[in-house]
């Protein structure tokens, strides 16, 4: 693994010392910088634990509560492979990130737990099940069918299948019992069993009330008083745990993340994982928390309007079922106690309502401007980011680089490739990857491993079809955007084979625009930059034609259909489009579109329809006309008032009425001050309120 301590000391503007054996020869080294206050990454995750060890054992050494060590992987990523020795530019790169501050703190949110705990499942397995944790946590069982044992150790309920809500420390659970057998009361001794001439009653101590003929033996040989009663009428219960473990082949949850504190294992006790999963469950005791990964402003959501669906994008695509419809207050609500930081919703929220906040959107843009301005520096070329999660994804870039180092065929991680883990592969999306771009990278890929709900894969695609399509249409040549599958070490040679994919054009200059708050001002400034920067290039049309999950676009107006009624206009969350206080037109502008669809949706005649695109000009950022018409005039006092289409529309559907017949007919004629006159003007006839 060739080092140049030069080269990155020259890269970062700092001297450097290397050491070959930081963790065993040269430790005395590592000790002296303990003890000084500055900053200390080390470069080697492997050993982390044993130089966070050293670091507490080190006299006069600075606590690690003061200034904590930072660990960055440059061996894996780089170091070995075909391409080591040219990896400097990447080491550099990934030096200067891990320096950055930890992102800001954020609110939290707070789970408490008691280890009230429900196991649901056929009575012999949860009893089991109950046997390796009973010790740390309060065990209820619910019966589902199976054979039970004859000692009865813990409470066990029966009933049909449980109705699960919650997460951990407030799961509600409610179930109907139907069974003339309370499994509370009885004592397992058998005498039922024994006394059915019919074999009705099983082993799991319920009857199956098809095959009972009433003839009630089972209720004269038990001994326990109220155990057995046919005349029980069915009853509706609910009880509140702090957790659930879930024995059954088919979960509680449908959704792809289930809650915190709800462990599903269909597969039985039978397996290592579920022994890892009992000895997690264990350790639910306590107070947790954990970051409140979204900020949500309501002002910016398209999702409705007059009750009205716009977009639900956000709603459709969580895999954790977090996000609800509250259309009477034109929102979403996202429950922070589901919500478990994919950051899928921001990277398909059109308008940026809702928004990433661990790491916050400005935090992503300087870690990503260090690792691609330091790239430059050291003298890379055609960077290429690598997005992954930070468990899996992480133990797969290791397993190749490990591979790469035991195998001569494979590749490993070539030295173009910086790979940046996330907390979610799908938290980011086309801010991110056009400001990377812009920023001078060749290449956005992101990796996922299986872990993901398939969902976020197809979102992710489709932005990402989006963003290729905006800097192909504006002429940078070669794929800049792309998404990696490979699940384990099985697809690491189909891995090795993506991550060799040749270098796309890059832009001529670097942004230096910082990465905004909001999610749209962010794609603008990318936007600007890439129009900036591209302008020199050859362009076949004015506007580039984008796939329908694009968060840009236009809509067209049907002039022979609207009738400017401007319902479009007050349903706009937007601004986008806007109406003249001077005379009937409905104007536009395209920059501020969201392609949300709330116009579409409102219009009553049916005149409007999207059309995603981007305009190159700059008409894109001004207000332009769609529509306008003629004003219609009083008949009485020729004040301008509505548009001539659209009052003859309404005398045409209103003038067959019996009640407007007449004056009354004329007066729909009139604008509302002239026909409160002439009403009154004629108190004989019928009054017609104002319309």
């Amino acid at each position: 693994m060739p080092l140049n301590p030069q080269a990155l000391g020259q890269a970062l503007d700092e001297d450097l010392t290397l050491h070959t054996t930081l963790c065993r020869r040269d430790a005395p080294a590592f000790q002296k910088a303990c003890r000084s206050s500055d900053e200390l990454v080390v470069a080697c995750t492997q050993e982390s634990r044993l130089f966070a060890e050293l670091s507490e054992q080190t006299e006069g050494a600075v606590s690690l509560d003061v200034r904590p060590i930072r660990f960055v992987n440059i061996r894996e990523t780089g170091g070995w492979g075909r391409e080591a020795a040219m990896a400097t530019p990447k080491m550099a790169a990934l030096l200067a990130a891990a320096r950055l501050p930890d992102a800001e703190p954020v609110p939290t949110v707070t789970y408490t737990s008691e280890g009230r705990l429900l196991i649901i499942g056929a009575l012999e397995d949860a009893e089991r099940a109950a046997g390796l944790v009973n010790d740390a946590l309060d065990v209820t069982l619910m019966a589902v069918g199976g054979a039970g044992m004859q000692s009865r150790r813990y409470p066990v309920i029966g009933g049909d299948a449980p109705h699960l809500t919650g997460w951990l420390g407030a799961f509600d659970v409610q179930w109907t019992t139907r069974n003339p057998i309370d499994l509370d009361l009885c004592t397992r001794c058998n005498a039922c069993i024994a006394a059915c001439p019919e074999d009705a009653i099983g082993l799991d101590y319920q009857i199956d009330m098809d095959r009972c003929r009433s003839h009630r033996a089972c209720v004269k040989a038990c001994e326990a008083v109220g155990a057995i009663n046919f005349q029980r009428e069915p009853q509706t219960h609910s009880d509140t745990f702090d957790l659930v473990l879930d024995l059954r082949k088919t979960p509680a949850f449908s959704q792809h993340a289930l809650p915190q504190g709800y462990t599903h294992l269909p597969g039985g006790l039978g397996d290592a994982a579920a022994l890892q999963a009992l000895i997690q469950l264990r350790d639910l005791v306590g107070e947790f928390e954990k970051p409140r990964f979204f900020t949500y402003k309501q002002k910016l959501c398209a999702h409705g309007r007059n009750e009205k669906v716009g977009c639900n994008a956000c709603v459709d695509i969580c895999s954790a079922s977090a996000i609800s419809s509250d259309l009477k207050r034109n929102q979403i609500v996202v429950n922070p106690n589901l919500c478990v930081g994919c950051g899928t919703c921001t990277t398909v929220c059109p308008t940026g309502a809702l928004s990433y906040a661990y790491p916050r959107a400005s935090e992503q843009g300087v870690k990503l401007r260090t690792l691609l301005a330091t790239y430059a520096k050291a003298g890379g070329k055609d960077a290429a980011l690598l997005l992954h999660s930070q468990e899996a994804g992480a133990a797969l870039i290791g397993d190749l680089g490990r591979a790469a180092a035991l195998d001569k065929s494979v590749r490993g991680v070539p030295a173009r490739v910086i790979p940046l883990p996330l907390w979610h592969t799908a938290s980011t999306g086309l801010d991110v990857w056009l400001t990377a771009f812009a920023y001078g990278a060749s290449q956005v890929w992101v990796l996922m491993t299986g872990e993901e709900a398939p969902q976020y894969r197809d979102a992710v695609r489709e932005q990402m079809a989006v963003a290729q399509a905006i800097v192909s249409g504006l002429g940078y040549s070669g794929r800049h955007f792309k998404l990696i599958e490979a699940r384990d070490a099985r697809d690491l040679m189909a891995l090795d084979a993506e991550l060799g994919e040749a270098p796309a054009q890059v832009v001529q200059r670097r942004a230096s625009f910082a990465v905004q708050a909001e999610k749209r001002a962010t794609v603008e400034l990318a936007i600007d930059h890439l129009l900036q920067d591209s302008a020199a290039r050859p362009r076949t049309a004015e506007a580039i034609a984008l796939p329908a999950a694009s968060l840009l676009g236009t809509i067209s107006v049907n002039k022979d259909t609207c009738t400017l009624c401007l319902s479009c206009v007050s349903a706009c969350p937007a601004s986008a489009l806007q109406d003249n206080a001077e005379r009937p037109q409905l104007r536009f502008i395209e920059k501020n579109c969201v392609q949300c669809g709330l116009c579409e949706k409102t219009c009553p005649e049916k005149a409007i329809s999207l059309q995603p695109r981007l305009l190159l000009g700059e008409q894109r950022k001004q207000l332009r006309v769609l529509n306008e018409a003629q004003p219609y005039r009083c008949i009485r006092c020729s004040k301008p008032f509505g548009t001539l289409k659209g009052i003859e529309v309404m005398l045409a559907k209103l003038g067959g009425h019996a009640m407007f017949q007449g004056e009354a007919l004329e007066r729909l004629k009139m604008c509302g001050d002239c026909r409160v006159v002439d009403i009154y003007s004629n108190p004989g006839e019928t009054k017609i309120t104002d319309m």
